[in-house]
């Protein structure tokens, strides 16, 4: 029985359009959804690091109560510390993370 070449081409369409849904959109709407939860956690972080070094900063200003020029100069330093402290050890944390994920 010869089969019309028009109901050929027409499935030979649904094929296409249903590979291409599956090996594209279907990808790309787990990864955006990684990307969302990603972003929602580097904001929280992002927070967090604000946060803790304006409490550092608070903390020391509350502790050196000098009248002078350079007590406060050195409590913002003590709160940039703290920051510098922060990004180094999530610095750390990434690269053991990478190479747990690529050894």
């Amino acid at each position: 029985m010869a089969t019309n070449p028009i109901d050929e081409a027409k499935e030979l369409q649904q094929m296409l359009v249903t590979y291409a849904k599956q090996e594209t959109v279907e990808p790309l709407k787990t990864l955006g959804k990684y990307i969302g939860v990603g972003l929602a956690g580097a904001l929280l972080i992002g927070l967090g690091g604000i946060f803790l070094g304006l409490g550092a900063l608070r903390l020391a200003q509350a502790e050196v109560s000098d009248s002078n020029s350079w007590g406060s100069v050195g409590t913002y330093a003590i709160g940039l510390a703290v920051l510098v402290l922060l990004m180094g050890v999530l610095g750390l944390l990434m690269k053991r993370a990478i190479k747990k994920v690529n050894p």
